[in-house]
């Protein structure tokens, strides 16, 4: 156990990169969200009042007026060659939502509902309209349809834990090569889901209608906390491929996928009744960690990601108490809770 904490602590503290490079590879999502579908954050807070104030409360939202004026921004702005922070796609990707507007892609907002939840022109309607009644009126067929369609039209839902974590993972965990050894920027945050997802952006609040924002259940967070792992060692790996020369981007990038095959060997052996993670360590472990390797990792990281969807589906937490010692507590918790 002292092996598995001590790798969890290595991997947290080893530094990673920004943008979606990876998912495009796997076949999994856009390199970036399509402005023209999206609708912006105002439609959603028509019926998600407390959930876009909780909102209003993050980095998520203050980055769309705090990154221009950051003196860190400008610098690696300025080493990229780029002029207008929320005008290129470099930085537009994962700082801003860009909306088009009289055919123009124009930055509405920073990190916002569609950010996490996808592009909503196609589903925001029907996740809402409950089956042309009136909420609370829908048979249980009627709601199960509902909810296929809005699925089948590009919503991220809370309960689809993999293709969620995946767009957290794509933006603070970014493959580019270039913009760390030439922009300088920094390889990435030391994300873990958890964490992440409990602190300053939970917003718990839709189902008890505002009275309050709790914490996920336990066996939620066991699952974050996995699914987290998993999609971690995944998008390391598709960083790793991107490399082609021995600078801070590969080190930092390598280091973080030797340490996640390590911790997901020490899962694996704490939770044999999942065997998904036993075969996740060993594809992992086959793929060299080398320079110019493309092909074989993005392979490996593809495999992977069937796997941990798989992983995903198919439990729901209730068997893995053992996990619960190494799962970041409330002090852990990025940012403040607003309730």
């Amino acid at each position: 156990m002292a092996g598995l904490l001590k790798g969890l602590r290595q991997a947290a503290s080893c530094l990673a990169v920004c943008a979606v490079g990876y998912l495009v590879l796997a076949g999994l999502a856009p390199a970036q969200a399509d402005p023209s579908m999206i609708v912006g954050p105002n439609e959603c807070a028509e019926c998600h009042k407390k959930e876009t104030s909780i909102w209003q409360n993050t980095h998520h939202f203050s980055t769309f007026r705090d990154l221009p004026k950051s003196e860190d921004a400008e610098k690696i702005a300025a080493n990229m060659g780029v002029k207008r922070l929320k005008a290129e796609s470099l930085c537009t990707n994962c700082h801003f939502t860009m909306q088009t507007v009289d055919g123009k892609e124009k930055a509405i907002a920073g990190n916002s509902c569609e950010s996490c939840h996808g592009p909503a022109k196609e589903w925001y309607k029907v996740h809402s309209d409950f089956s042309g009644k009136k909420e609370g009126q829908e048979t249980e067929a009627e709601i199960a349809a509902r909810w296929e369609k809005a699925e089948a039209a590009g919503m991220i839902r809370p309960k689809m834990t993999y293709a969620l974590a995946k767009n957290c993972f794509s933006c603070h965990l970014v493959p580019n090569e270039e913009l760390v050894n030439v922009g300088g920027h920094t390889p990435g945050s030391a994300f873990e889901l958890v964490s992440w997802s409990q602190g300053e952006v939970r917003h718990n609040t839709w189902y008890n209608k505002g009275k309050s924002n709790p914490e996920a259940s336990i066996e939620r967070k066991r699952m974050l906390f996995l699914v987290g792992r998993i999609v971690e060692l995944e998008t390391a790996l598709i960083g790793v491929s991107k490399a082609t020369e021995k600078k801070d981007y590969a080190v930092k990038m390598a280091k973080r996928a030797s340490n996640a095959t390590k911790v997901m060997a020490s899962l694996a052996k704490l939770l044999p009744e999942a065997p998904e993670l036993g075969e996740i360590q060993e594809i992992a472990s086959g793929a060299k960690l080398k320079l110019n390797n493309q092909d074989e990792l993005t392979d490996a990281a593809a495999k992977i990601s069937v796997l941990g969807l798989k992983f995903a589906d198919t439990y729901d937490g209730t068997t893995f108490a053992a996990v619960d010692k190494y799962i970041p507590g409330a002090d852990k918790f990025k940012g403040p809770v607003t309730q």
